[in-house]
């Protein structure tokens, strides 16, 4: 069985944006938060990963369609003689920013590094026994049992260059959740289209185009300097794109959308990203550190999980506070990935007579001397990652309000919220999750695993089923499609029951550009301005 082919430059740049003037030029990208590090395997997080994707590369990556493209490895396949071991053949020719050689050496380094400890990639590589040379442009990854959808998995996992890691003090990734920094943290050196110039953290990253980049004459490369500028603050953004301080807004608010549509001289682009917008519970823990219930923990109890899944009104909050950019879901998956089921994607009837019922009978009445609520609780949001998140956020505080909950809204910008959540610091929050593997699996065992070294590193939830996890590592080395899909069918209905998330809905994205500039909306909510072409070239 041979998987790889040869890169589709053209398919590519077919799906670029175009640009009305017909000379190099700089570009300045606006978004609401900022990449969290440079560090290339320490946060798994979208706006992280998509400034490092302009200045690392990975062996390979998705286009605008989904689909698997070559990068740094040109073909892949599995051995005929052991289904175990998949080989990779290395694009030759490609240079570091230093103007070194990229080899097998630098790619064995970049996945062993992954599988550190402090890597946020770790977990997408725990099938992964040992990594070899077979030469000085081939490689094989050797899986502890078969594994037919590794490749799937390597689309984030960036090349580094081992000499670099050496001499910059960054051998091991960034330990984010603990705010450590390295050589990685603020400098870079990859094989991407891009160089670091500078780069102030919150305030402004500048890159400027990679002379010796293995892509020239394959790609537009007509973006010959990117400034990356984050601004928080909706109308801030807006008005700076409005005034041309900047050029591409990535991330439009949603009440803006319709007035950048009549506005002369601005595009605006709108798609559904691979991405779910959901509630997460404090299940584990005996009390809630944030709630005046003590001695015991309400979100402990199904029937108070259950009880708030019928208590928001999924619809309204994609109707009013989403003004329709968003599909509501009752689980966490979206249709671009393998295992999604559109019956567990339904939602639950919203019905706010029944979550009181289910409350009394869990045993938390309303209390007349605490203003009639059941318990309060602390409600965590990020107010700069997502589409509308603190505005979602005091939709779901209303809402609960009207079954006796008081949540009390804490919004804190990404950086804060993150760390917290993996610390498993928090009782109830708001989170989004993107699929880069296009896989169920991916969902499972970042979301639900019983937190470990390499698995569960995003389950804030402190959930912990030994019996599923061992199912859902299982799934990595399940070749049998049909009944890779019973078993996740199975897991997935099992733990929607359990309701341990709250799924809201998955996410519509906007992007704004003036100047002639048209992003196109990628599934992952990524851009690639080495593709941007100007028009009349």
């Amino acid at each position: 069985m041979r998987l790889g082919f040869k890169f589709l430059a053209g398919a590519m740049i077919a799906a670029a944006t175009f640009v009305t003037a017909v000379e190099a030029r700089t570009v300045r990208w606006a978004r609401s938060v900022d990449a969290q590090t440079l560090d290339p395997m320490s946060a798994n997080i979208g706006p992280t990963s998509n400034l490092v994707h302009q200045i690392y590369e990975p062996l390979v990556i998705r286009g605008y369609d989904g689909k698997l493209v070559a990068t740094l490895a040109t073909e892949w396949r599995i051995m005929p003689d052991d289904p175990t071991v998949w080989e990779f053949k290395l694009r030759q020719g490609v240079k570091f920013h230093d103007g070194s050689d990229f080899t097998a050496d630098d790619a064995i380094f970049s996945f062993e590094r992954a599988r550190k400890p402090t890597s946020d990639y770790r977990g997408l590589l725990t099938s992964i026994d040992s990594v070899t040379k077979v030469d000085d442009h081939t490689i094989r990854l050797k899986t502890k049992a078969p594994n037919p959808l590794l490749v799937e998995n390597l689309t984030n996992i960036f090349m580094m260059s081992k000499a670099w890691a050496e001499k910059n003090n960054a051998l091991e990734p960034q330990n984010i959740r603990e705010r450590a920094e390295n050589g990685a943290t603020r400098n870079a050196m990859g094989t991407g289209p891009f160089t670091l110039v500078s780069r102030e953290p919150d305030v402004r990253t500048v890159m400027r185009q990679f002379a010796g980049y293995w892509g020239k004459g394959q790609f537009p490369m007509q973006v010959t300097e990117l400034i990356v500028v984050p601004i928080q603050q909706d109308a801030t953004r807006i008005a700076a794109l409005l005034s041309g301080e900047v050029d591409v807004v990535h991330d439009v608010p949603v009440q803006d959308i319709a007035r950048l549509q009549q506005s002369q001289g601005i595009k605006v682009t709108t798609g559904p990203e691979n991405r779910v917008i959901f509630l997460g519970f404090n299940v584990g823990d005996a009390e809630l550190k944030s709630s005046d219930i003590k001695g015991k923990n309400p979100f402990a109890d199904v029937r108070v999980r259950n009880a708030i899944n019928i208590a928001v009104n999924r619809e309204a909050i994609t109707r009013v506070v989403m003004r329709g950019q968003g599909q509501p879901i009752g689980y966490i998956g979206s249709p671009f990935i393998s295992g999604y089921s559109a019956e567990l994607a339904a939602i639950p009837r919203f019905d706010p007579a029944a979550a009181n019922r289910a409350l009394d009978e869990a045993g938390y009445p309303r209390r007349a001397a605490e203003g009639n609520t059941r318990f309060s609780v602390s409600l965590q949001c990020t107010n700069n990652r997502y589409v509308s998140d603190e505005n979602i956020c005091q939709a779901v505080v209303a809402m609960l309000g009207q079954v006796g909950i008081r949540a009390n809204l804490v919004a804190k910008p990404a950086a804060q919220h993150f760390p917290e959540l993996q610390r498993q610091e928090l009782d109830f929050f708001l989170v989004g999750w993107g699929i880069p593997t296009y896989d169920a699996e991916y969902i499972l065992t970042f979301l639900y695993h019983t937190r470990t070294a390499n698995n569960g590193t995003w389950n804030g939830t402190r959930y912990s089923n030994p019996t599923l996890d061992a199912r859902m590592l299982a799934l990595q080395t399940m070749s049998d499609v049909p009944r890779r899909n019973a078993e996740l069918a199975d897991i997935q209905k099992q733990l929607r029951e359990q309701a341990i998330y709250i799924p809201l809905h998955m996410q519509s994205i906007s992007h704004a550009s003036r100047g002639g500039i048209e992003v196109p909306v990628h599934p992952d909510a990524g851009a690639w301005f080495k593709l941007f072409r100007f028009a009349g070239s």
